[in-house]
């Protein structure tokens, strides 16, 4: 028979390895989607000259600082720092909301300069942008969601030094994010 404890650390391992194959299979469908942008580089409309919007610069600064600060809540809960772990975690969905707030920038930049997805003056290039982009924003919906259940179980005292995994796994699934959409970005940076 396994004691509270065995339990409570098995049940912390299968949600993780769980997490883990959620991120394994968003990382091959990220992957075909890059790869189909490699193959479609050789078609006579692919946009050679093309430029990243400002705000998706801004967004990458964005990104990487609120997984920072989710890395950082998982700290300071560790030493039973609730009030710094309180504020993390805000700014953490803060930082989310900029991010998704500065994403929609970039798309009123692409129209500004005329470049739609679709239509008449449409380009493929911009349809692949928009399809990684979005796609990426479903799944930083999910962790603004994640975010949200992790503060409100935060505020009913559900976390301490000793028992902080829905914390642990918001942060993985933060650096995660952070991590795709560097990926992301330096790629539609570097490959033109």
């Amino acid at each position: 028979m396994m004691t509270p404890e065995e339990h409570k650390q098995r049940t912390a391992r299968s949600y993780k390895l769980l997490l883990v194959f959620a991120m394994i299979s968003m990382t091959m469908m990220f992957a075909g989607l890059t790869s189909a942008l490699v193959v479609s580089k050789s078609r006579p409309d692919w946009m050679k000259d093309f430029q990243l919007p400002s705000s998706f610069f801004v967004s990458l600064g964005v990104i990487i600082l609120c997984s920072i600060a989710m890395h950082f809540a998982k700290i300071a809960i560790k030493k039973d720092n609730r009030a710094l772990t309180t504020k993390l975690l805000l700014a953490t969905l803060a930082l989310g909301s900029a991010f998704v707030y500065f994403q929609f920038q970039g798309f009123s930049q692409l129209f500004e300069n005329h470049l739609y997805p679709v239509g008449g003056s449409g380009s493929i290039t911009i349809s692949f942008l928009y399809v990684l982009v979005y796609v990426h924003l479903a799944h930083l919906a999910g962790g603004i969601i994640s975010q949200l259940i992790i503060i409100y179980n935060h505020f009913k005292q559900k976390y301490n030094s000793s028992q902080f995994l829905g914390i642990e796994l918001g942060a993985m699934y933060w650096h995660f994010l952070d991590f795709l959409w560097v990926y992301l970005f330096l790629f539609l940076y570097f490959f033109k």
